[in-house]
């Protein structure tokens, strides 16, 4: 069929429609969200010089060039962007929210102000935007505020459901809160961790560990902002319907019979069904567990959503090859499917570790995957939630303290001290190793109760030496820094002063 003869049925078609019929299918239209085009789609070559050109931009004053970068931005993200006559100001937007950048005559940034729908504008703290990739960065978190399905009704209805959960967070933040609390006892112990509130483009995050060595840090570097681990909040869309609350749900000044946070029962005047979930989303993908998924799951009442909770690779793999390869990747950038098991550890006045941590199989009972976020649909699940995330991080983090970028043996390695680090059961694990005056085995089996409970118990032969270290001696040593070669120094001292004595 010819274009001109397919126009003509068209018009035919259309002509005998009323007008306002035609305004609500092109708002119908333009109310469903756009799809990046594949690569192999019309747009997707303009598409990737576009990425491109912002790529070679990042680093860069938004001083330079700052018209054509805003224009940029605002295709990037599909959204809308014009300058003002003056020259003197950009607006970025959506059918959702607008960003207001106020220019100087030589194109310097002031002042950026944001406004979502229906609400006044919010001033931009300016000195987190002096570059490209920052810019670039607020942009695409709010644009994903309102990647609903749906038309702008329902997206509307989203944020306010995210509204309303922001509130009970920092409700639920505050209720325990006193004068004299100070950051890391929030992080270890606050029901939501350390919440820093939404502002602008930045969603809401809960800092809900943090290890003692990062205390330490904090401590000896007075002014320095030690991060411990992170979550962001925020609200994604999905394919099946979820109950959200539409308002804030915390009941003031009331707890639950459990002690636990009140809330107000969803009804239909607070809460809605809608094609979305709330997350809790990491920077880095977490090594969890099987049964800490399966108990956040249980925890959610999303059972049905396994794959929700983001598993790279969709499969489960052995846990602690999980925590080493996430460890090598944070610690020295490597491949995290590099397979490496043996690791060599120094420490100051005593000869250096070499721990082999035996990952163990796939069919074993300790197995895990790498989660990147978790989806909840009520605020009452958050606390629950980092408990969870607490006690797992804790638990990763003194299997990683036998982890180190160094892997290979040199051959001035004199002295060695070896040592396996196996699983034992649920959260416990074994340490073995040579006892220091017999020839042979001990054993410390470590077992993480909660974040903030951890035990050592230590085994000998009944026949061999002691090595004056009791298990409460122990204890004290791992809760002070979590780290599995400190409290093996420890041992090795202690049974060096034993054996001078005799």
């Amino acid at each position: 069929i010819s274009t001109n003869a397919l126009m003509e049925r068209l018009h035919l078609k259309y002509q005998q429609k009323p007008w306002n019929e035609t305004v609500k299918l092109v708002h119908f239209c333009m109310d469903k969200p756009l799809q990046r085009p594949a690569s192999g789609a019309s747009g997707g070559p303009l598409l990737s010089c576009m990425e491109k050109i912002q790529r070679t931009l990042n680093g860069k004053e938004l001083s330079d060039n700052s018209n054509f970068s805003f224009f940029l931005f605002a295709f990037l993200f599909r959204l809308h962007a014009h300058i003002s006559p003056s020259g003197t100001a950009c607006y970025i937007a959506s059918d959702m929210f607008y960003i207001e950048v106020q220019l100087e005559e030589d194109g310097k940034v002031t002042d950026v102000k944001l406004a979502h729908l229906g609400e006044a504008p919010v001033l931009f703290l300016f000195g987190r935007m002096k570059n490209y990739e920052a810019f670039g960065k607020i942009l695409e978190d709010l644009s994903n505020l309102y990647k609903i399905p749906g038309h702008s009704e329902l997206r509307d209805k989203g944020y306010l459901a995210l509204q309303g959960l922001e509130k009970d967070l920092y409700s639920m933040f505050l209720l325990d809160r006193t004068q004299d609390v100070n950051r890391v006892t929030e992080v270890l112990h606050g029901k939501v961790g350390h919440l820093v509130p939404r502002t602008g483009g930045t969603p809401m995050n809960i800092e809900f560990y943090i290890s003692p060595y990062q205390v330490l840090e904090a401590e000896l570097n007075p002014g320095s902002q030690v991060c411990g681990t992170k979550a962001i909040v925020t609200i994604e869309g999905s394919d099946t319907l979820h109950r959200l609350p539409l308002s804030p749900l915390f009941v003031d000044s009331q707890t639950g019979e459990d002690g636990s946070p009140a809330f107000l029962p969803l009804s239909d005047e607070l809460s809605m069904d809608l094609s979305a979930f709330f997350v809790l989303k990491f920077h880095q993908p977490i090594p969890m567990s099987s049964s800490s998924i399966e108990e956040i799951q249980r925890l959610t009442g999303m059972l049905q959503l396994f794959s929700r909770i983001e598993i790279t690779g969709l499969k489960l793999a052995p846990l602690y090859e999980l925590i080493v390869q996430s460890t090598l990747q944070e610690k020295c950038r490597e491949d995290s499917t590099t397979q490496k098991s043996c690791f060599f550890v120094s420490l100051p006045d005593c000869p250096k570790h070499c721990y082999f941590i035996n990952k163990g199989t796939e069919i074993s009972d300790l197995v895990g995957a790498l989660v990147s976020k978790i989806p909840f649909s009520h605020p009452k699940c958050v606390p629950g939630v980092i408990e969870i995330l607490r006690h797992q991080v804790a638990y990763n983090s003194l299997i990683s303290s036998c982890v180190s970028e160094k892997h290979t043996k040199n051959e001035d390695d004199s002295e060695l001290l070896y040592f396996e680090v196996v699983p034992y059961k649920n959260t416990s694990f074994s340490v073995f190793f040579l006892h220091p005056m017999k020839q042979s085995l001990a054993c410390v089996i470590i077992d993480v109760i909660t974040s903030r409970e951890v035990q050592c118990h230590l085994h000998l032969n009944p026949h061999d030496p002691t090595l004056n270290s009791s298990d409460d001696f122990l204890t004290r040593a791992l809760k002070r820094c979590m780290s599995v070669p400190v409290v093996m120094r420890a041992i090795y001292r202690n049974a060096a002063k034993v054996k001078a004595d005799s």
